[in-house]
């Protein structure tokens, strides 16, 4: 079965992309949901002509950062991503720290729920727990980038994010969402607002048809959001239980706050292991 069709990659219309650099960089985020990627969606989702993203997929593969299957010629991350990633977690690694909050959702409310961070003007799926009644959507997988805005997860690190980042993100974000019809930039300073006077994010029918989702931003010491729990689920069954999810959301991502604090003191960011905090 043919892979899915990568989203193209968010490019800020100040900066451009004219190195061989940023142009490898561009290539890499397609590839970062992981599984085989032909290279006519690489290039397509990537904004290159093939003969460019030919010639960067060739020089990465000598290095080790990507691999060709001899037979299905689709292109893989490979193994010196692996070791890259080794170390920059051996800093700091969130998703110990809030998988208990994740495991604990799913348990209760038998639903999907996700760890995000943003990425520039994106959002990336760090983790993912399925419940009992988990919806099936080929969005829902580690790895999985989308712009800020496009998603309940994604929204709550829009709407948490200071005044003037979130305009500037906002301005961007305007020219990137036409993979998403129904989600204008009228419709996400609605949903901030909503969200800023709840306190938690909700987002239906806007992303998948019947389906959406509820998030809260998890903050640091500053008030900056630097990850989002959220859980996505048929628009009934958040509907019918809002409440109660935005009551157990919040409540995780206090213990999150809390436990990303210690975390991240400056004794501590070379930890490996996040104790369990009584909630």
């Amino acid at each position: 079965m043919p892979p899915s069709v990568k989203p193209k990659v968010v490019i800020t219309p100040d900066r451009g992309a004219t190195s061989s650099v940023e142009r490898a960089l561009r290539v890499l985020r397609v590839m970062s949901e992981g599984g085989g990627v032909r290279l006519t969606d690489i290039a397509a989702a990537a904004d290159l002509d093939k003969a460019t993203a030919l010639r960067l997929l060739d020089v990465m593969a000598r290095e080790g950062f990507v691999t060709r299957d001899a037979v299905s010629k689709q292109f893989t991350l490979g193994p010196e991503l692996t070791v890259l990633g080794a170390a920059a977690l051996r800093r700091f690694d969130p998703r110990p720290l809030a998988r208990p909050s994740l495991m604990r959702l799913a348990g209760i409310f038998q639903d999907t729920v996700l760890l995000s961070m943003r990425s520039g003007v994106e959002s990336l799926c760090l983790d993912v727990e399925e419940g009992s009644y988990p919806i099936r959507a080929n969005y829902l997988t580690v790895g999985s980038r989308r712009p800020l805005g496009v998603g309940a997860g994604s929204l709550a690190l829009l709407a948490w994010m200071p005044d003037d980042e979130r305009e500037a993100a906002l301005e961007i974000l305007s020219g990137q969402l036409e993979r998403y019809p129904r989600i204008t930039p009228t419709l996400l300073r609605e949903r901030i607002a909503q969200a800023r006077k709840c306190g938690y994010a909700v987002l239906l029918d806007v992303v998948v048809e019947r389906m959406g989702g509820i998030g809260v931003a998890i903050l640091d010491a500053q008030g900056r959001p630097v990850a989002a729990l959220s859980i996505a689920s048929l628009n009934e069954r958040i509907l019918t239980r809002e409440a109660a999810l935005a009551h157990a959301l919040v409540r995780e991502a206090t213990v999150c706050q809390v436990r990303w604090a210690e975390a991240t003191r400056p004794d501590r960011r070379t930890a490996t292991h996040y104790p369990e905090k009584n909630a």
